[in-house]
């Protein structure tokens, strides 16, 4: 059984969007975008790199497949994030779209059934932005590891990872927190059921 793993870019107030340039994803007017770029360094690069040369497959909601779609195919062989992500087999989570651009796409309609299909088909399918399958993926109780870097730096305003309406789940860490040299962290979480609620913590110190 393979497992589905979230791979995302986050601020310290949850923002995911358009964090590889201005004009990534200008929806709902978000004006901020290119935020990742002033924290890049060479060992960030590789912890990415590394864990996209460990998927299998791609994964992603529609917005986030129609960007990828109009970026990587245009990317010579040479950038190896590229050449990854135009091999593997590539799956997008409509409704709509009947005629994918991207060669080697197959079009989901039903993330239930067909999600977890997948998870029988491949070792590591990995999901890049996608917040609305990320939430549903949670509550369907579908994604195993989140795979976050977090940024330190706050924007105030664009798409969030986590509001109103996230399924209650509790996390473990999986691989030592890694900082890097600009300041962000490396975040490696696994699915550990639902939370523990209800307990008094001025009763632990009795």
């Amino acid at each position: 059984m393979g497992i589905i793993q979230v791979d995302l870019f986050l601020t310290l107030d949850g923002v995911y969007q358009a964090p590889g340039g201005p004009d990534e994803d200008r929806a709902g007017g978000f004006e901020l975008g290119g935020w990742q770029g002033a924290y890049f360094d060479d060992a960030s690069g590789e912890t990415i790199g590394t864990s996209i040369e460990g998927l299998d497959a791609l994964l992603l909601g529609r917005r986030t497949y129609d960007i990828f779609a109009g970026y990587w195919p245009s990317r010579g062989e040479e950038d190896p994030i590229a050449a990854k992500f135009n091999a593997v087999p590539k799956f997008v989570v409509s409704r709509t779209l009947t005629d994918p651009s991207w060669e080697g796409t197959t079009v989901l309609t039903d993330v239930t059934t067909e999600v977890r299909a997948l998870k029988e088909r491949f070792d590591e399918v990995h999901v890049f932005g996608s917040g609305d399958l990320v939430r549903t993926l949670l509550r369907e109780d579908l994604l195993d590891r989140l795979n976050l870097i977090l940024y330190p730096l706050t924007l105030g305003s664009g798409k969030r990872l986590f509001g109103d309406g996230t399924v209650p789940a509790a996390f473990t860490v999986v691989e030592p927190p890694q900082a890097f040299p600009k300041g962000a962290i490396s975040l490696v979480y696994e699915r550990a059921g639902t939370p523990a609620t209800g307990v008094d913590i001025s009763q632990l110190s009795q």
